[in-house]
């Protein structure tokens, strides 16, 4: 029996994923790296401290990278923030978990600022335990400190009532090293077979149909090994 579920935010709860790859690009432009929209996309679901060395090396991390973090988030903040928008039924989905009496954790490698927008965004106030970010770690995503944060705020529970869900392998990965299984959500665009070979123990499409698997059986959410497969390749068709 779950009690308790760990959430990514970004790509998870809001649609945001094309408009923090576009900040980056646009960041390692004006930083004179001309990277393609795709390849940065591909990278987001980790923290500035993960992605920034992907397309810069040591030295040029070390003399512009922190520059170049805060020009992103100045960029992000003012130009994509406000066309950022919630998935369907995020807030139905939170307050039926807690109904349940399941506990939720956000744990995001956005940024403290970016985060709480989201909240409000989504209208979870008061709907969640607790929540991490990059800001409180010293390594993000891929990294398991997030998560391993989250479970502490949590007391430590067993990984074999916690779930991670995630929209990107960098989520699976993370929750793997915390021993945790991990549901991989599709509204982020990742590619299935990614997401899968980074340890989703299943896919669904978004948050409403992940509301709508356990409104179906609690006993059975938000996976069983018999209707796992048929769930995720119902939801990828939609």
């Amino acid at each position: 029996m779950v009690e308790n579920v760990i959430f990514d935010v970004d790509g998870t709860l809001v649609d945001s994923v094309d408009e923090h790859a576009e900040a980056w690009r646009r960041a390692f432009l004006h930083f004179g790296r001309d990277i393609p929209f795709a390849h940065v996309r591909s990278q987001i679901g980790k923290g500035a401290d993960q992605l920034i060395p992907v397309f810069f090396n040591d030295e040029e991390v070390e003399r512009f990278g922190k520059e170049l973090d805060e020009y992103r988030g100045k960029l992000f903040l003012d130009e994509f923030l406000p066309k950022v928008r919630p998935f369907p039924r995020v807030r139905e989905l939170f307050q039926r978990l807690r109904a349940g009496g399941i506990r939720i954790v956000l744990a995001s490698s956005a940024k403290e600022q970016e985060l709480k927008h989201y909240v409000k965004l989504c209208g979870i106030e008061g709907l969640f335990e607790t929540k991490t970010s990059a800001d409180e770690v010293d390594k993000s995503k891929p990294h398991p400190d997030i998560f391993e944060a989250a479970l502490a705020r949590l007391g430590k529970p067993s990984p074999d009532v916690t779930v991670v869900v995630g929209d990107t392998p960098y989520d699976a990965l993370a929750a793997n090293k915390s021993s945790l299984p991990s549901v991989g959500v599709l509204a982020g665009g990742f590619p299935p077979d990614d997401l899968r070979a980074a340890g989703c123990r299943t896919l669904v499409k978004d948050p409403a149909a992940l509301l709508a698997r356990y409104e179906a059986s609690r006993r059975e959410w938000p996976w069983n090994e018999s209707g796992t497969s048929q769930v995720a390749k119902d939801d990828e068709r939609r």
